[in-house]
C-alpha cells in the first residue's frame, strides 16, 4: 500500500488550500517594496538624497577617492569605486527599499528607501 492510498478527500482539500495560502503569503509579504529614493552616505554621514525618478549619475568623495552612482530606471548602482575588490560594484543594481551596497573602504554607501522602513532582523 502506498501512502496515496491513505489520503482522504479531505486531507487533498487541505494540501491545495495550504498550498494556495503559502503562495498567497509569500507573494504578498516576501515581495519587497519598490523604492522612492536612494540615500547616499560618505565618511558615515549623509551626502544626498535623490529621487529614483530622474536618471543621473552622482560623483561622491570618499577618503581613497571619488565612487560614481548610476540612478536609471528606478534603479541605482555603484558604477565605479576606487576600492580594490570593486565588491560594491560587483553587487549590480538596486531596485526595492532596503536594499544597500556599501564600499567600505572608501566608505561610501547607498541605500534605497520606500515609504516604510524595512528591518532585517528583530531588535530589542
Amino acid at each position: 500500500m502506498t501512502v496515496l492510498q491513505h489520503i482522504k478527500p479531505g486531507d487533498w482539500l487541505t494540501l491545495v488550500l495550504c498550498s494556495i495560502g503559502v503562495v498567497w503569503l509569500m507573494l504578498t509579504l516576501w515581495t519587497g517594496e519598490l523604492a522612492d529614493k536612494a540615500v547616499i552616505r560618505s565618511g558615515g554621514k549623509l551626502f544626498r538624497e535623490v529621487s529614483l525618478s530622474r536618471n543621473q549619475t552622482i560623483e561622491v568623495p570618499g577618503p581613497l577617492g571619488i565612487s560614481v552612482i548610476a540612478i536609471q530606471d528606478r534603479k541605482a548602482r555603484i558604477a565605479s569605486d576606487p576600492s580594490p575588490r570593486q565588491y560594491c560594484v560587483r553587487q549590480g543594481w538596486l531596485q526595492q527599499a532596503g536594499e544597500i551596497a556599501l564600499c567600505l573602504p572608501n566608505q561610501v554607501s547607498v541605500e534605497l528607501v520606500g515609504n516604510h522602513k524595512r528591518y532585517d532582523s528583530l531588535n530589542y
